[in-house]
């Protein structure tokens, strides 16, 4: 019998340079629960409790609204973008 555990993204992306090549990708997605879903994914990766604290959060909050089907407010992200170090920045697209 095989047995599988289920994968960890956070053990990949211990790294600011990873974080941010993953949330880039993300973004390019254009998904927007992809890019709830990866800023959970590096919330953790950096301590989420900590992350909670700084944003004034819940951990059970953040979890909540940064999950695979999560639907964070805008006021979110940004909050736990600016934890991490992060913003957010309009850039021109190819019409």
């Amino acid at each position: 019998m095989v047995k599988t555990v289920p994968f960890d993204a956070t053990k990949y992306l211990a790294d600011p340079e990873s974080q941010i090549v993953f949330l880039e990708e993300a973004f390019e997605s254009g998904d927007p629960q992809f890019v709830a879903h990866a800023l959970g994914i590096i919330a953790r990766a950096r301590g989420i409790s900590s992350v909670a604290r700084e944003t004034g959060l819940s951990r059970e909050a953040l979890y909540r609204s940064l999950s695979s089907d999560g639907n964070p407010t805008i006021t979110t992200v940004m909050d736990v973008m600016r934890v991490l170090g992060l913003k957010l920045s309009p850039h021109k697209t190819a019409a």
